[in-house]
């Protein structure tokens, strides 16, 4: 993938986890709806990373 394609996948992961992070209480969560935004945000933040650092290459591997 060309690293502009992985840039602009990488701000639009990065801003579903803004946009989940702001729908969070400030306190432990407590509710099954919110233990699953919260791990909407981790798992958004984990992908805007792979996106933007692709650190074990899976990205690139065999698609020419």
């Amino acid at each position: 993938m060309e690293p502009r394609r992985r840039a602009i996948v990488a701000t639009l992961w990065l801003a579903v986890a803004g946009v989940m992070a702001l729908t969070l209480e400030p306190a432990v969560p407590s509710t099954a709806g919110e233990v699953a935004r919260l791990f909407v945000v981790v798992l958004a933040t984990f992908l805007a990373i792979v996106y933007a650092v692709d650190p074990w290459g899976v990205l690139d591997h065999g698609l020419d």
